[in-house]
C-alpha cells in the first residue's frame, strides 16, 4: 500500500467512502469495548487467589512473632521490607512498605515536600514562588494530575528510545533552582514502553542541579512486568545516585497492583537514609500502622524474587497474545500508509499510538461512537495538552483477546479515516 499522502485526490475520495462505509458497519454493531485503563483482566486476578489461603484465624503472626492484627510497624513487616526492598533494588532498612497504592506514596512525597521540605533543602517548597517538575512525555496522566492538584508547574520533555531528552534535563536542572525534580516511569515507560538506558540512569544520578533537594521520583511500576524471555535490565538508580555522591536524590516506588490484586495489593518506597527517616516520622503521625495482615499474606504467597518472577511469567502468558494482536492489526491495517506509528513494547501495560498530527482527538471520538472507549486524547501530556494532538494510549490488558482484536480493527480504521479526511482538507475530522 503506498503512503496515503501520495494518492491523487480522486483516489483519496474513493478510499474515504470505503472507510466510512466500513466504519458505519462497526457502529451498527452496538459494541461496548473498554480500552481506557491499564487494568488486569479476571484471568490475571485469578492467578493470585491463593492469597485468600495465606493467613487464617490461627496463623496471623509474622516471622518475629508480631501479631499482624494489631497496631504498629510503621515501616512495614521486616520480611516485607526484605521482599520489597529486593524488588526496588534497595536494602531493607531503606525500604518502607505500606498500603496498596504506590501512587498514594508519590502523592504524599510531593505533599510533604511542599509542606515541610525534604532533606538537603532549605525549607518547604510551598514557600517558593514556584515549583517545577520535569515531565517526560508522553507520560502517565495520574502523575500529572498530582502535580496539577498541588499547583506544581510541569515542564514537558521529549522521550526517546533511551529515556528522556537528557540534554534538556541537564540544562534545566542546572540552571533553575525552582526545578525540584523529574518524575519517571523508567522501565516500560507509560505509555511508550521505553526502558531507560544505563547512560540515562547514570546521567540523572550524577548531573549538577541548582536545587540542592532535587529529587528523581522513580515510579518503577512495571519493574517485573516482562512480556519476553529476554527483557531489558534497568540499572539500579539508588546505587547510581549513591555512587555519584547523591544518596538522597532518588525516591523509588512500586506496588503489586498489577502483580496480585489490583485493589488489595502492597506498595513500597525506597530512598536515602535521611529521606526514609523523615518519611517514617511523618507516617507515624499519619497512621498507627499499615495493613500488616495483607503484607504477611503477600510475603507468604510471593515468597521471594524468584517467586515473583515465576508468578509474572504466568501473567505474561495471558498478556502476550493481546499485545501481539495489537501489533498484528496495526501492521496489517496501518503499516506502510504513513498515517501512524506505534510502540512495540517488551513489557508493561500499554502501546503508544501516534496518529497523524491533529488527528488524535478525532480518532478517540470516532472510536467512542463505534463502541471503543479509549483514554482521552491528550491525557499523556500535562494538563491534557498534546501539542501535536497525535498520541493515544492503548491499554489491551482488560478485554478478552477477541475483543482486543475487534477494538484494534476499529481504532486502526479511525486512524486511517481521520488521516484521509485531513488530506482531503476537511475541517471536522470526526464527522459522522
Amino acid at each position: 500500500m503506498p503512503e496515503l499522502s501520495t494518492l491523487p485526490a480522486g483516489e483519496l475520495a474513493q478510499l474515504h467512502e470505503r472507510l466510512r462505509t466500513r466504519y458505519e458497519r462497526f457502529r451498527a454493531l452496538g459494541l461496548s469495548l473498554d480500552m481506557s485503563r491499564g487494568k488486569p483482566c479476571a484471568e490475571q486476578l485469578d492467578l493470585s487467589n491463593g492469597l485468600f489461603d495465606c493467613v487464617s484465624a490461627d496463623d496471623f503472626r509474622a516471622a518475629d512473632g508480631t501479631d499482624c492484627r494489631n497496631y504498629g510497624g510503621i515501616e512495614g513487616l521486616p520480611e516485607a521490607r526484605v521482599l520489597f526492598g529486593a524488588l526496588l533494588g534497595a536494602r531493607p532498612e531503606q525500604t518502607i512498605v505500606g498500603g496498596n497504592s504506590s501512587l498514594a506514596m508519590i502523592h504524599d512525597t510531593v505533599a510533604r515536600a511542599l509542606s515541610h521540605g525534604l532533606p538537603g533543602g532549605e525549607g518547604p517548597w510551598g514557600r517558593l514562588p514556584a515549583v517545577r517538575f520535569l515531565c517526560p512525555c508522553p507520560g502517565y496522566d495520574r502523575h500529572f494530575a498530582i502535580f496539577a492538584l498541588f499547583g506544581v508547574e510541569m515542564v514537558p520533555l521529549g522521550i526517546g528510545p533511551h529515556g528522556p531528552d537528557m540534554g534538556a534535563v541537564e540544562r534545566l536542572s542546572a540552571e533553575d533552582p525552582l526545578v525540584k525534580g523529574i518524575i519517571c516511569v523508567p522501565k516500560y515507560s507509560n505509555p511508550t514502553g521505553v526502558t531507560y538506558s544505563d547512560s540515562t540512569v547514570d546521567r540523572l544520578a550524577a548531573m549538577p542541579t541548582a536545587a540542592p533537594d532535587f529529587r528523581i521520583l522513580w515510579d518503577n511500576a512495571y519493574a517485573v512486568h516482562d512480556l519476553t524471555d529476554s527483557p531489558p535490565v534497568l540499572k539500579n538508580v539508588l546505587d547510581a545516585c549513591e555512587a555519584a555522591g547523591h544518596p538522597e536524590r532518588a525516591c523509588v516506588y512500586a506496588s503489586t497492583s498489577k502483580v496480585t490484586f489490583a485493589g488489595a495489593g502492597v506498595a513500597a518506597m525506597a530512598a536515602g537514609p535521611h529521606t526514609i527517616a523523615r518519611t517514617r516520622k511523618h507516617l507515624s503521625l499519619r497512621t498507627i500502622g499499615p495493613d500488616k495482615v495483607n503484607q504477611l499474606r503477600h510475603v507468604r504467597f510471593l515468597r521471594d524474587m524468584d517467586g515473583v518472577r515465576a508468578h509474572m511469567r504466568l501473567h505474561a502468558r495471558i498478556l502476550r497474545p493481546k499485545f501481539d494482536a495489537v501489533q498484528q492489526v496495526f501492521e496489517s491495517r496501518l503499516g506502510g500508509k504513513g498515517v501512524a506509528g506505534w510502540s512495540r513494547p517488551q513489557g508493561g501495560y500499554f502501546v503508544s499510538l501516534d496518529a497523524a498530527p491533529g488527528c488524535a482527538r478525532a480518532v478517540v471520538t470516532m472510536a467512542g461512537h463505534a463502541g471503543v472507549k479509549l483514554t482521552p486524547a491528550g491525557a499523556t501530556f500535562p494538563l491534557g495538552r498534546d501539542p501535536q494532538d497525535r498520541n493515544i494510549r492503548i491499554a489491551p490488558t482488560l478485554p478478552p483477546l477477541d475483543e482486543v482484536r475487534r477494538a484494534m480493527e476499529i481504532v486502526a480504521l479511525c486512524v486511517e479515516l481521520a488521516a484521509v479526511r485531513k488530506l482531503l482538507g476537511e475541517e471536522d475530522l470526526a464527522a459522522l
